[in-house]
């Protein structure tokens, strides 16, 4: 995952990515969006973090080629530094981000209370163990970077029990120990984010997940707090909306002390195939 985001810089504001050898039929959204946001990183002084990003997801990506970002420095200001980051392959914007980094400063101060009654995540088995049950759904088939418990079953999963108007709720974290590099831990949250926000748009149907397409259309985060990502995260996602063949989702990452630090919302096509069930 480190090697993963480290980008090739190719000029000042230009940078070159690739994708890990998995078989998949596009990008991961994940990866193309902590990508650009490390390219967008990389042109900011390192004492403003990030607070908000907001992307789209233009074209699929092809994971056998290079993805190469294009930086634009929009604004240095005193306070603020904004940066338009432009993804593409083969001569066309598969994606594009718009960030924007902050000085550190005071202010006034409240946050959303963590939810009770979540249990700990050395409770809850990892994707590796749920892998060898045969109960892992899509993800436990690809590579682990990330610890991944999953408090409630997704769609995808054989043990699933159908509709709920609750939030999904899953703990992860970096496995392994990360750099002390804030943009590093940033972006590593910002791939994670994707991994299961239109899952929870399905969760509230009885809508089988091999019987839906998805494809994630734009995706926003704010970033309110500093974490590490190689610690416990508990991520809470729920969909509050869906109609026109979409569906919005948002998600919130809490530290295992209860601190609510990154709030994301995400739109995607949610489109449920002949046959299935809405």
């Amino acid at each position: 995952m480190v090697s993963l985001l480290d980008l090739e810089r190719l000029e000042d504001n230009l940078f070159r990515g690739v994708s890990p050898p998995v078989s998949l039929p596009r990008v991961f959204g994940g990866q193309v969006a902590g990508q650009a946001l490390v390219a967008a990183g990389r042109t900011v002084p390192g004492d403003r973090p990030v607070h908000s990003l907001h992307a789209y997801f233009i074209r699929p990506g092809d994971p056998n080629i290079p993805i190469v970002y294009e930086t634009e420095r929009v604004r240095d200001g005193r306070s603020f530094t904004t940066r338009r980051v432009l993804a593409i392959q083969r001569g066309e914007a598969i994606f594009s981000l718009s960030a924007s980094f902050q000085m550190e400063q005071d202010g006034l101060r409240h946050s959303e209370p963590m939810p009770q009654g979540v249990p700990a995540p050395d409770r809850i088995d990892d994707l590796g163990a749920r892998a060898v049950r045969g109960d892992g759904g899509w993800m436990a088939g690809l590579p682990r970077p990330l610890d991944i418990r999953l408090i409630d079953e997704p769609v995808s999963s054989q043990r699933w029990t159908g509709p709920s108007d609750e939030p999904m709720r899953l703990w992860l974290r970096a496995d392994g120990t990360l750099p002390d590099e804030k943009l590093l831990h940033v972006c590593l949250l910002t791939y994670a984010s994707d991994l299961t926000l239109l899952g929870s748009v399905v969760a509230r149907h009885d809508a089988p997940a091999n019987g839906v397409q998805m494809a994630s259309l734009d995706h926003a985060m704010w970033f309110h707090e500093p974490f590490r990502a190689d610690e416990w995260l508990l991520y809470t996602c729920y969909s509050p909306a869906a109609s026109g063949g979409r569906g919005l989702a948002s998600g919130r990452f809490f530290t295992a002390d209860g601190r609510l630090v990154a709030t994301t919302m995400q739109e995607g096509l949610v489109r449920v195939r002949k046959g299935g069930r809405g």
